[in-house]
C-alpha cells in the first residue's frame, strides 16, 4: 500500500548545540570570571545554541547558577560572586569523566540525582589558577568535552610567566630581564633569595615589579621604587602565589594585540595601546576593570610596526601551541624593539575588556567573537592533537 497520501509525521527538529558557561573558581580572579561570565551570557545566541550557566565557587564547588546576565556586573566599585547568583548552596553539579557519556548531572543532599541533559562545548571564563591554568582543560580532555580556547599544556606554559618567557626565548622571541624565586628556594634561605632579587635591582636598577608567577589582572603585582618597599611586595606576591617573579622596568609604550583562530588559522587583530593610568603608578586591576582606564584601539604605529606586532604575536600563539584565543602583550621600547611581556590564554573578556575591543575594531563584533570561539571550539577533537 502506498503511503505517500499519508499523514506524516513532523521530523524531529535537530538539537541545538549546548553551551556550558563556567565561571567563577578558587582564583583572586574570581570576581572579574563571573562578570566576563555574564558578557558572555548575554552575547551568545540563543536561537543558536542551548546554555547552561556553571559557577565554581571560591572553595571549589560546581553550582546551577541563574541565566541572568544583568546581575553579574561590577555595582558600587563591587565585583560579583558565584554565590549572588546560584540556584541553590546545596546542590552540585558533576561533569562525569567518561567520553561516551557528556550528560552533567545535578545533586542535592537527600534527593534524587538530576540529569541536565548533555553538554556539547563548554565554555570556560576562568581566569588564574583552577581554572585557565590547564587544570579544567585536563579534566575536559578526560571527560571528551570540547572547549574554548587553548589546551593543557598551552593553558599551563599560559599561565606560569617563568615557563612562557622561556618557550618564547626559545623560539627566538625577545623577552625583558626577570628572575624568578621559587617556594622551595625561599623556603631553604630566605635571605639569599631576597639577596638574589636585590642584585638583580643592582644590575638592572629600580623600580622593579614583583608579582604572583601564575596570577592575572595585575592581582598581587606591586611597583617597587626603592629597597625600603621590597619585603612588602613580595609578601603580596606570595600571598597569591608561592612563586614569584621579579621583572625590571622597560621604558617604552605598551601594546596589545589579539589573535583569533579562523577556520584557516590564526589571525591577529589591530593592536591597542595601553597609555600610562594618570590615577595609578600602573595599569593595574583597578585601572583596567574599576576605572575602566581607556585604551588606545587602534595604536598609533606604523604600517610596517602594526605588520610586525601582528606577526610577533601570531608567533607567541604557535610558540605555545594556542588554541583559539590569546592576547599577546608587548613593550616598544625606545630604541624600537618589540619585546613580549605575556601571553594571556583566556584574556579579559567583559564589554570594556582589551580583547574584545581590539577585535571590534578589527571588524569582529562581540556578539560575533563568542560565536567565533564556540565554533571553533566544536570543529576541534579531544585528545591528542
Amino acid at each position: 500500500m502506498s503511503t505517500e497520501n499519508l499523514p506524516q509525521s513532523p521530523a524531529a527538529q535537530p538539537r541545538k548545540p549546548r553551551v556550558a558557561v563556567v565561571f567563577g573558581g578558587r582564583s583572586s580572579e574570581h570576581g572579574i570570571s563571573t562578570v566576563t561570565a555574564g558578557a558572555v551570557l548575554g552575547a551568545i545566541d540563543r536561537t543558536k545554541y542551548d546554555v547552561l550557566p556553571i559557577g565554581i565557587t571560591r572553595d571549589g564547588r560546581w553550582v546551577l547558577t541563574a541565566d541572568e546576565p544583568q546581575r553579574m556586573a561590577i555595582t558600587d566599585r563591587r565585583t560579583p560572586e558565584v554565590l549572588d547568583v546560584a540556584e541553590s548552596t546545596e546542590g552540585g553539579v558533576v561533569l562525569p569523566v567518561d567520553p561516551a557519556n557528556r550528560e552533567v548531572v545535578y545533586s542535592e543532599p537527600g534527593a534524587v540525582p538530576k540529569a541536565l541533559g548533555e553538554v556539547d562545548v563548554v565554555f570556560p571564563v576562568l581566569h588564574g589558577p583552577f581554572g585557565e591554568d590547564g587544570t579544567l582543560q585536563g579534566l575536559l580532555e578526560l571527560s571528551g568535552v570540547p572547549y574554548v580556547g587553548s589546551g593543557v599544556l598551552a593553558s599551563a606554559v599560559g599561565q606560569d610567566k617563568d615557563y612562557m618567557k622561556r618557550v618564547f626565548t626559545s623560539f627566538g622571541l625577545k623577552v625583558g630581564p626577570y628572575v624568578v624565586i621559587r617556594p622551595r628556594e625561599w623556603q631553604r634561605d630566605e635571605s639569599a633569595a631576597r639577596k638574589r632579587i636585590v642584585d638583580f635591582a643592582g644590575e638592572h636598577g629600580w623600580p622593579l615589579f614583583v608579582k604572583p608567577a601564575r596570577a592575572g589582572s595585575s592581582i598581587g603585582i606591586t611597583k617597587v621604587d626603592d629597597l625600603s618597599g621590597l619585603d612588602e611586595a613580595i609578601a603580596e606576591a606570595q600571598r597569591h602565589d608561592p612563586k614569584i617573579i621579579v621583572e625590571a622596568a622597560l621604558s617604552g609604550r605598551e601594546l596589545e594585540c589579539g589573535v583569533l583562530e579562523f577556520e584557516d588559522g590564526p589571525r591577529a587583530s589591530v593592536p591597542a595601546e595601553i597609555p600610562p593610568p594618570s590615577a595609578h603608578a600602573y595599569y593595574d586591576f583597578d585601572a583596567k576593570y574599576i576605572d575602566s582606564t581607556p585604551g588606545v584601539v587602534p595604536a598609533p604605529l606604523t604600517d610596517e610596526q602594526t605588520a610586525e606586532l601582528q606577526r610577533l604575536a601570531i608567533e607567541a600563539f604557535e610558540a605555545a601551541s594556542c588554541e583559539g584565543l590569546v592576547r599577546a602583550d608587548f613593550f616598544l621600547t625606545d630604541d624600537g624593539e618589540f619585546v613580549i611581556n605575556e601571553i594571556n590564554t583566556l584574556p579579559g573578556f567583559t564589554p570594556i575588556s582589551m580583547y574584545p575591543k581590539m577585535w571590534e575594531a578589527s571588524g569582529v563584533g562581540y556578539a560575533e567573537l563568542v560565536d567565533r570561539l564556540i565554533q571553533a571550539a566544536l570543529r576541534r577533537p579531544t585528545g591528542l592533537r
